[in-house]
């Protein structure tokens, strides 16, 4: 055995996209210790073992996404420190071997970027969006096509008054404190967030589903939310509440006496919508501009899902 390697020989920094369909993982992030409990972290770097970087590698997460929360792309930035002499992954074969080696239909990785050492996936994004997925016209969520279950949230009701929720979203815009939407348990320095965009339009059911009377009748609305970064749970609890505005229940201007209330444990701001209805579509790096596969459908992660 040689003397071992001077600090960072051979290291190389990747970025990475990677898709997966959140159901079956205790989210995200991975679960270390004996728990049954299981995050997409863990098998990405079960995968990455089989890139024999002489350092473990760890996955570090741009976003953490909750148990049953999708992601169309969510990032990451891993270290693979090869043998002397050995010149760094493409990133290609980085992405290859990934794939190859995942042993979880429901994640696949889209694509990898070689960047600096100093790269942080996390800190260095300038913009991530949410997609959040609503339907009408079912009366029970059993009653959804298999295509659809799991992947948006079904609404007991045949209305949605999208103009009132267009109308109470405008509230939201801009840089104001979130407390009023934020769930314990991820404590920050600062619930100040700039909310960019945000938007409710129709949406598409998938292309699997056959057409029938009784699809005919549901009706899908995304809402889409994006930031540089959002509080714990801040999009799922927003969601709820121009839902409540959608269905008659809260009137536009209270969303506005909502969040300057700063009150997270109010009877309406402290329902968080269902995790099953929400996808992280896009995390963006300034410097490399739209690399990453953000115009990714929901059809992708349906069906785009093998290895």
């Amino acid at each position: 055995m040689g003397p071992p390697l001077p600090p960072g020989a051979g290291l190389a920094r990747y970025l990475v996209y990677f898709q997966y369909v959140g159901t079956d993982f205790n989210g995200v992030a991975a679960v270390r210790g004996a728990q049954r409990a299981v995050g997409v972290q863990n098998y990405l770097e079960e995968a990455a073992e089989r890139l024999n970087s002489l350092e473990p590698i760890r996955f570090t997460l741009s976003s953490r996404t909750d148990a049953g929360v999708h992601a169309l792309s969510n990032a990451a930035h891993l270290d693979v420190q090869r043998r002397q002499g050995k010149p760094p992954f493409s990133p290609e074969i980085l992405t290859k071997v990934l794939n190859t080696h995942l042993r979880h239909p429901a994640i696949r990785v889209l694509q990898a970027f070689r960047v600096p050492s100093d790269f942080h996936a996390r800190y260095a994004a300038t913009s991530r969006t949410y997609l959040y997925r609503l339907v009408m016209g079912c009366d029970w969520p059993h009653q959804l096509p298999v295509f659809e279950r799991n992947l948006c949230w079904a609404l007991p009701a045949n209305h949605l008054d999208v103009a009132a929720m267009q109308v109470a979203a405008q509230h939201l815009l801009g840089t104001h404190d979130f407390s009023a939407f934020q769930s314990t348990g991820s404590p920050t320095p600062s619930s100040i967030r700039t909310l960019r965009h945000i938007s409710v339009s129709p949406g598409l059911a998938s292309p699997l589903v056959p057409s029938s009377q009784e699809s005919r009748r549901l009706q899908f609305w995304n809402l889409e939310f994006e930031s540089q970064s959002f509080l714990y749970r801040q999009v799922r609890r927003m969601t709820a509440v121009l839902v409540a505005v959608g269905l008659g229940a809260l009137k536009p201007a209270q969303v506005k006496e909502i969040l300057e209330s700063r009150d997270p444990l109010g009877k309406h701001q402290a329902r968080v919508a269902p995790a099953q209805g929400l996808f992280l579509k896009s995390v963006i790096y300034g410097d490399l501009g739209q690399a990453g596969p953000a115009s990714y459908t929901t059809q992708s992660l349906q069906y785009g899902n093998s290895q």
